[in-house]
């Protein structure tokens, strides 16, 4: 190739490289600046959202947010919907619909349907594309198309720690315990007991722990080890290999640590 036309081709290297990270970098601003805060709410109005809570950009559909109750340090993953009522503008009442707990972790793609009532407790967890609804098509009438049969309502409970898994589908009526774990791909309706692991469609219990038996069955594997107790901050980033705290401001890297291990 003459040498020329390997400047060229450089020169042209470089270009793309340089519009690759003005892209990438574009991206995260416009990310950055869309997500949704309680200090920069945009143009929904919910109900409720706590401290150091953050729908991430792009957003999913998201409408009669008044009736949708956000708890603090909640992350709404990208492409999560947030519902309340059948359409934009409806007076739904005095009470939330939805209502989402306190460190609540909504996976991508995700969807929260309401029209009743649904309630995540607190720490409650999902992995992409999970699916709940307080709402069901009826067929009672079989000459009438599904679609114009009125709906049934049952209010949706998940109870606090627990961990819904991808793909999962909770239907309305269901009450999940508090600790559960639902496994990928489960369609979950009716009562879930507390500290139960379930799986299926419908989602059936496969595992499940009483203080006197322990998990029966049992776990198969080695649980993990605790944290040693009196650890300092410094010892557990040397002992996991980074850090697990959020970047700090300015003002509080002044400010004395009051907790060196959390």
């Amino acid at each position: 190739m003459p040498f020329a036309e390997k400047i060229r081709a450089a020169a042209r290297a470089r270009a793309r490289r340089a519009a690759t990270t003005l892209v990438h970098r574009g991206w995260q601003w416009v990310q950055e600046t869309g997500s949704v805060s309680a200090e920069r709410p945009g143009r929904l109005r919910f109900g409720a959202i706590g401290e150091c809570t953050r729908l991430t950009f792009p957003l999913g559909s998201v409408f009669n947010e008044r009736w949708i109750h956000l708890g603090s340090h909640c992350i709404i993953g990208e492409g999560v919907s947030l519902s309340a009522g059948f359409l934009p503008g409806l007076d739904l009442g005095p009470e939330p619909i939805v209502t989402i707990g306190n460190g609540c972790v909504l996976g991508r793609d995700s969807h929260v349907v309401g029209h009743h009532s649904i309630t995540f407790g607190d720490d409650v967890w999902t992995g992409p594309g999970v699916y709940v609804t307080d709402e069901n098509h009826s067929y009672d009438d079989p000459d009438l198309p599904i679609g114009k049969q009125w709906p049934r309502n049952e209010p949706v409970s998940i109870g606090s720690g627990s961990w819904i898994g991808t793909g999962a589908v909770i239907l309305p009526g269901a009450t999940i315990g508090r600790n559960v774990v639902v496994a990928a791909n489960s369609v979950v309706r009716g009562v879930v007991p507390d500290h139960s692991v379930v799986a299926g469609a419908p989602a059936r219990v496969v595992r499940r722990f009483t203080p006197e038996e322990g998990w029966q069955p049992p776990i198969r594997t080695v649980a993990p080890k605790p944290i040693p107790e009196g650890i300092t901050h410094e010892q557990l980033v040397a002992l996991i290999g980074w850090d697990l705290r959020l970047p700090r401001t300015e003002e509080a890297d002044t400010a004395p640590d009051p907790d060196p291990v959390s």
